[in-house]
């Protein structure tokens, strides 16, 4: 997998994890990141910002990475550790929201994300650039059905909020003392049906101003950390 930008490069060569090839711009010059390189005995190929332009769809920062696909988890590997807390994706469709999402997690302390195989944004190297770096202290788990992983997590003792404007309750009246697995709807549809009926809770951010619904990032973290600070 390719990945871009020099957080992303930094994260990676501070944590020395497999790089088989590094390409940088010609009078690329940031001494950090030549020095981690010249510490993981790593020789770059320089090219020049016309040919790398073409290898990235992206803000690529001079330089671009090659480095193993990413591996995710499956459900049964989390639930052996006994977590409290899950983040659920259904169907989130932007990788900058994705690689958001996986930012807050990891900065709230969430033990893992569930997200779908099929119609969903997959870790990729906008993810990667977007989340900083941070995707290798999250856990993040695939599986083939959303709602069939619910009821895992239900047989779990797991409680499900899931999140929408409509028939819902405010988000501050909810009891996340308990194991929480919380649900972030796609951007445009919100949670599938079966998703929804599949919850315990439905929770809405309210809305006061003129905007009638929040960024699907945003919107994880303030729920997100909604679920922290009930659980101090």
């Amino acid at each position: 997998m390719l990945v871009y930008g020099r957080n992303v490069a930094k994260e990676l060569l501070r944590k020395r994890k497999t790089i088989s090839k590094i390409i940088l711009q010609e009078g690329f010059d940031d001494k950090e990141i030549i020095s981690l390189m010249e510490k993981c005995n790593l020789k770059p190929i320089y090219e020049s910002k016309k040919e790398i332009d073409h290898l990235v769809n992206g803000v690529h920062q001079g330089i671009i990475l090659t480095i193993p696909d990413y591996h995710y988890l499956s459900l049964s590997d989390i639930l052996d550790k006994n977590p409290s807390f899950l983040v659920i994706l259904d169907h989130i469709e932007d990788p900058h929201n994705l690689g958001a999402i996986i930012r807050t997690c990891e900065a709230a302390g969430v033990d893992a994300i569930i997200l779908p195989r099929d119609r969903q944004v997959q870790i990729n190297s906008t993810v990667m650039k977007t989340s900083a770096g941070t995707l290798d202290d999250v856990n993040v788990i695939s599986v083939v059905n959303v709602s069939t992983a619910i009821e895992e997590l239900k047989n779990s003792g797991f409680w499900i909020v899931g999140t929408a404007l409509e028939n819902s309750t405010d988000y501050r009246d909810i009891d996340y003392s308990g194991k929480i697995a919380l649900v972030i709807g796609n951007e445009g549809t919100g949670m599938s049906r079966l998703v929804r009926e599949s919850c315990d809770f439905v929770a809405n951010i309210p809305m006061v101003g003129k905007t009638n619904s929040l960024n699907a990032s945003v919107a994880a973290g303030i729920m997100i950390y909604e679920v922290v600070r009930n659980r101090k």
